[in-house]
């Protein structure tokens, strides 16, 4: 499988667990230890966790596949999956917004991810900031 095809089945895995937001980062030519960066998120620890769970279930069961290596189990608040060709970050919402990864990367192209539309933004929790006014 090659790193596209296993961003779009990792990205699936995590969607399937509700994960909103996906990012996918196109680090080649950039990074040398990873092709991608996917980067999703959870509205708590507990779906941060089972978002993980979800993407570990389905590339062993499916594909026999298991991460090089999973950091962040505990505290749950920023999950990370290693792949190999492909990095799974998996944040809370807080968490993302203070380590801030797709603007530390921002120059890097991003890659489409074929989803759901409701995936990728309106399974995400409110904004804090009240909507606009309509007249």
């Amino acid at each position: 499988m090659n790193p596209e095809q296993l961003t779009q089945v990792l990205a699936a895995y995590a969607a399937d667990k509700k994960a909103f937001e996906p990012v996918a980062l196109d680090l080649r030519g950039v990074a040398g230890y990873t092709d991608v960066f996917l980067i999703c998120s959870g509205n708590t620890e507990r779906q941060v966790k089972a978002i993980h769970d979800g993407i570990n279930e389905g590339m062993k069961k499916e594909h026999g596949v298991l991460p090089r290596r999973v950091e962040g189990t505990g505290e749950a608040t920023w999950i990370l999956l290693d792949y190999l060709d492909v990095v799974v970050h998996v944040f809370t919402r807080e968490t993302r917004a203070f380590y801030r990864l797709e603007q530390l990367w921002g120059d890097v192209p991003r890659i489409a991810l074929d989803l759901p539309a409701a995936t990728t933004s309106s399974l995400a929790p409110p904004s804090a900031e009240p909507a606009p006014a309509v007249d």
